[in-house]
């Protein structure tokens, strides 16, 4: 559930390909040596006005501009 919700804020904040989204929880967790479910729970989190850790925040921008956004062009970290 957490990682569905996650996947929508990434869709509604960083204009995300729905198909990108699981990629990017995906690239965040390897890079940062976090479980998947807890990287979600931080997103989701990060949407109701919590601060994510730094590695964390760096490597979601990094991941959103490496996807394309829902108009194919490439996802904008906001």
């Amino acid at each position: 559930m957490t990682v569905d919700q996650a996947l929508g804020v990434l869709i509604a904040l960083h204009r995300t390909a729905p198909a990108a989204g699981f990629e990017v929880l995906r690239e965040v967790s390897q890079h940062t040596s976090i479980k998947l479910h807890a990287v979600a729970e931080m997103v989701v989190d990060r949407a109701l006005g919590q601060s994510l850790p730094e590695p964390v925040e760096r490597e979601l921008c990094q991941a959103v501009q490496r996807r394309p956004g829902q108009d194919g062009a490439p996802g904008r970290p906001r």
